[in-house]
Formats: structure tokens, C-alpha cells, sequence
């Protein structure tokens, strides 16, 4: 299992994964989740990616494979050179829909899940941050004001912290505080989920990447969110009238 998390607010877009990989009891490794693309001063763009693991490093070397072929041949369509972010869904989509076609049979045959969902997030120039979620049948949707976020993996320990402060209006910080404490949430609830994490930001018409930012399990910023945010659910429940009063 895993989990990762990208917000779309006014200011860009953060983006938060873990890097655990879990295949059974004992089969427990660490992958990265996000990969990044950038023309800089130009566009700059993320994928996360969960699920099948076999099949999103397959449509991650789709989409590298159709990069590298471009500097040939200019002609090739990829997420770099593409004429929006909703061309780079859709060609996300294109990438997963093909690997579904070419393994999805073999894989459930084995009794294993083929299912996999990517996150795509990024700004290019001329056009506003957008994120995308793109399901396993290739299909997509697309954040919106009243659905700023997006989550994919084991969501549900760190959805109630973004419920209830993600809205458009959230600062960058703001909102990289909120994916640190619905990460450290998740970390805390879910063994499935693990260090080391992947921080990824873009600030709106900045057309590169603020932050690409691997927090170690010792990182000291992050112990310290967790110290303070457990603190501070301690400190409320305490001050909570007494039910039976």
C-alpha cells in the first residue's frame, strides 16, 4: 500500500508520497512514487503514482521512453512538449490504458491486483496549475474549487485534516503544513505506509520546482510538525466539555 497526496490552492500545487511497497508480510520495499518533468520557465510537472507497481513503472517509462524519442524526432507527442496539462492526462491515460490492455489479464490470473491510479499536477506557461487523477481504465478527473485535493493509496487517516483547512484560499505553506500532518496521520495509523517521503512543490506561474525534498526519518522539520500536531489534538480533546456533565 501507500499513500500520496497533491493539493491544488491558488498560491500552486504540493505533493506529498511515501516510498513503501507493500506485496505481503514479508515483502515489504521502497520505491519513489513521484517522478518529475520540467522545461524550466516553461512547465513543470508531477506524476504519483499507486496501485500495481508493475504497471505504473510501465507507464512511467512510456511517458521517458516518448521524451527521449522526441530529441529524434520532434513529431512525438509527450508530456513535455504537449499543448496543455489536459493533453498530459489524457496521454497519462493513454500510457495506462495500454498497459492495462497488455498485462491486466496475466496479472489477475496470478490472483493479484492489475487496479493503479496517478496523480498528474503541473503548470505550463500560458495555461493555471492543474491536477488530475487518472484512474485504471485510463479515464480522468480534474480538481476543482470545491474538490481541491486529491489522495490515492490507503486516503482515509489523512483526509480529515485536509477537510478541514484545504480550500483554495490556502497558502503554499499552509497547505504543505496540512499534506505533512495528513502524511504523518497516515504514518501513525498504517504500517503499509513508511519513510522516507517525497515533498514536491510548484509555485503558481513559477514554471519549475520550488521544492523537490526527500524527508528522511530523521528529519527534524517534519518530527517537529508531528510533535506540535500531536500536542495540539491533546491540548483540544482536554478542553472539551465532559459529556456527562
Amino acid at each position: 500500500m501507500t499513500y500520496c497526496v497533491a493539493v491544488r490552492v491558488d498560491g500552486g500545487l504540493v505533493m506529498l508520497s511515501d516510498t513503501r511497497t507493500n506485496a505481503g508480510m514479508d515483502n515489504i520495499a521502497r520505491f519513489r512514487k513521484t517522478f518529475t518533468y520540467e522545461v524550466p520557465g516553461e512547465r513543470a510537472i508531477a506524476i504519483m503514482c499507486s496501485g500495481n507497481l508493475s504497471i505504473t513503472q510501465e507507464v512511467k517509462s512510456c511517458l521517458s521512453r516518448a521524451i527521449k524519442d522526441s530529441h529524434e524526432d520532434p513529431g512525438i507527442e509527450t508530456v513535455l512538449n504537449c499543448a496543455t496539462m489536459h493533453r498530459a492526462a489524457q496521454l497519462v491515460g493513454d500510457a495506462m490504458r495500454t498497459m492495462q490492455r497488455r498485462y491486466r489479464d496475466t496479472i489477475e490470473m496470478q490472483g493479484a491486483g492489475a487496479d493503479a491510479s496517478i496523480l498528474v499536477a503541473g503548470q505550463r506557461r500560458g495555461g493555471k496549475p492543474r491536477l488530475y487523477l487518472v484512474y485504471s481504465a485510463g479515464n480522468f478527473i480534474e480538481a476543482t474549487a470545491e474538490t481541491p485535493f486529491f489522495q490515492i493509496g490507503d486516503h482515509k487517516y489523512g483526509k480529515p485534516i485536509l477537510d478541514r483547512i484545504i480550500e483554495p484560499a490556502t497558502s503554499l505553506d499552509e497547505a504543505t503544513k496540512a499534506v505533512c500532518v495528513s502524511m504523518d496521520s497516515t504514518l501513525r495509523s498504517n504500517l503499509s505506509v513508511g519513510m522516507p517521503l517525497d515533498l514536491t512543490i510548484i509555485a503558481r506561474n513559477e514554471y519549475t520546482f520550488r521544492t523537490r525534498y526527500r524527508i528522511e526519518p530523521d528529519d527534524e522539520q517534519f518530527a517537529a510538525i508531528s510533535r506540535a500536531w500531536s500536542a495540539a489534538l491533546r491540548k483540544g480533546f482536554e478542553d472539551l466539555p465532559s459529556v456527562l456533565d
